[in-house]
């Protein structure tokens, strides 16, 4: 009976770790992801696609997500480490840069993070970092998202630019919207906020001040409190500049938007390289999308009585 009793047990252990997919993988990935958002966890699952459709059962993802919690992040990434895996998937800028802190050997990919030699300290001029650290930017660039900011509101001399102080990818892209603006005759103030608690007050500030275009870059404080922003700037016939689709989608007017699921699987493809090819991630380039696609919100240019050019395409 004791001898049945252990078969029975041992089967049922066997059958666990099949089911977690983990009993007959050649490879593991550590995905971490920091909080909810809806172009990160497209990025991931484009990830997750690509890997499984070229691996199969050959690979096993262990997903965490750390609630947005930067503790819970480090320990999520120092488990990784622990446990050996074969490649970490960081979903966003805080993500990559816990990941990159706790390891300097095992390959980190970023998906979606939009400036890594700004997020890593590596300094400016190389396309691969030459570290352990490589992956895909999100970065639609801020040159284009200006020129269609001109070109929704021809003549605007001022804007309003929106940006949570902790997010290093928003500080960079607020930088270079300033710097690209100001040579067009265009000034900016940068209304900087420490965290959701004091978003309101500053959105209230922005639209006190006669601001009548706010631009929020690919913030991830912005994307999960974009309702009180909607709420604050609809009301004060204030148009919102995204720099991506999520945060557009709920709050935003316009955007130029990269596609995050094609991203991922940009993504997965490096994994692929470095896992199965050998490849090098230190000399691995930082890959872009180039396509981008201009986008606005239909019931927010209805509220505004914005008129939009013809070839912007209405977010379904």
């Amino acid at each position: 009976m004791k001898k049945i009793l252990s078969l029975i047990i041992s089967a049922v252990l066997i059958l666990g770790l099949t089911a977690c997919g983990t009993a007959s993988a050649t490879y593991t990935i550590g995905i971490l992801e920091y909080s909810s958002h809806e172009a990160q966890s497209l990025a991931v699952q484009g990830f997750i696609d690509v890997l499984t459709e070229k691996l199969g059962t050959d690979v096993a993802f262990d997903r965490q997500h750390a609630s947005g919690d930067a503790n819970s992040a480090t320990l999520i990434a120092n488990n990784f480490v622990t446990k050996n895996v074969d490649l970490i998937l960081a979903d966003n800028t805080q993500s990559l840069q816990i990941a990159s802190s706790a390891t300097a050997v095992t390959p980190v990919l970023g998906a979606a993070v939009t400036d890594y030699a700004h997020a890593l300290d590596l300094g400016p001029g190389n396309s691969a970092t030459g570290i352990n650290v490589s992956g895909t930017s999100d970065l639609a660039t801020i040159e284009a998202q200006a020129d269609m900011i001109l070109e929704l509101f021809p003549g605007i001399d001022k804007v309003a630019i929106l940006y949570c102080s902790s997010e290093v990818n928003s500080e960079y892209q607020a930088s270079k919207m300033v710097s690209y603006l100001f040579q067009k005759g265009v000034l900016c103030n940068e209304f900087i906020f420490t965290d959701s608690n004091d978003l309101a007050s500053l959105v209230g500030s922005a639209c006190d001040a006669g601001y009548k275009v706010i631009f929020t870059p690919t913030d991830n404080t912005v994307a999960e409190c974009a309702q009180i922003v909607d709420n604050i700037c609809r009301e004060r016939k204030v148009a919102v500049i995204t720099g991506e689709k999520g945060i557009c989608k709920a709050c935003g007017l316009a955007t130029l938007s990269i596609d995050y699921y094609a991203l991922g699987r940009k993504t997965g493809e490096m994994a692929y390289k470095i896992l199965v090819e050998g490849a090098d991630i230190t000399q691995m380039p930082i890959e872009y999308d180039e396509n981008c696609t201009k986008l606005y919100n239909a019931e927010i240019a209805q509220a505004l009585g914005a008129n939009i050019p013809e070839d912007y395409i209405p977010i379904e």
